[in-house]
């Protein structure tokens, strides 16, 4: 059920839009409708709009989130994102350490299936946005560190980094690892990458490096081809401890 203050995506045909429950106004083309409705609502009601332009109920998801929350940037995409839950084995019993927390996207994802995450951004700007967006998604298995992630202790399941990474990056994040638990480190570019794979493999006993390259397919009247989208995003980098 919905309640006041919460996400909840309104869907017509091709149309979504990302509203917050409550007692506002929200304007479209088709009409207005009044917020104030969907509190109480069940995913599948239908609200109108003062024209009788007739929306569905939908709870968001982390794909969602992906695509309607609010950005520090350029964050990960999913197709990123889903190899390093897939190359990891990440799983509900894992402590994961992340570091480069930017609008939070990609913990929405690890919080979903990990026990616990613990994510360090230095610009408190981003950390803030990021916290609005986790209240946004319901997760209370995240903790925000405003700070450098050289200063994190413990120990970990997985380490993922998405941010500018130094060698020392590498070496304190081999400390953390638990025996057996993987560092995930993504790079849009590659210089990134090899200062990452020169300091991991002087480390690690396993190192491998990953591209996904993704395309969208069209389909139109005229007929189906990939879309012209650009499909390289970044390169990640499994080293296993």
């Amino acid at each position: 059920m919905v309640e006041d203050g919460d996400r909840v995506l309104l869907v017509r045909e091709d149309r979504e839009f990302y509203v917050q429950a409550g007692n506002k106004q929200f304007a479209t083309d088709l009409g207005t409708i009044d917020l104030s409705v969907l509190v109480g609502a069940e995913p599948g009601d239908v609200v109108r709009t003062h024209l009788g332009s007739e929306f569905v109920v939908r709870l968001p998801r982390a794909p969602d989130f992906f695509t309607h929350a609010a950005r520090s940037g350029a964050p990960m995409l999913p197709k990123d994102i889903g190899l390093v839950i897939a190359h990891t084995g990440m799983n509900r019993h894992d402590e994961i350490l992340d570091a480069g927390t930017g609008s939070g996207i990609a913990v929405i994802y690890y919080a979903g299936i990990a026990k616990s995450v613990k994510t360090y951004e230095i610009r408190s700007n981003f950390s803030k946005m990021a916290a609005k967006n986790l209240k946004a998604a319901h997760i209370d298995n995240v903790e925000i560190v405003e700070g450098d992630i050289l200063t994190a202790d413990g120990k970990y399941d997985i380490v993922h980094l998405d941010m500018h990474i130094s060698p020392e990056h590498i070496s304190h994040a081999h400390a953390l690892l638990r025996p057996g638990g993987f560092l995930a480190c993504y790079s849009p570019f590659l210089e990134q990458l090899f200062i990452i794979v020169e300091e991991a493999k002087k480390l690690f006993p396993e190192v491998h490096i990953r591209e996904s390259i993704e395309r969208e397919i069209v389909r139109s009247p005229r007929g189906t081809r990939p879309s012209t989208r650009v499909s390289h995003s970044g390169y990640l980098t499994f080293a296993r401890k």
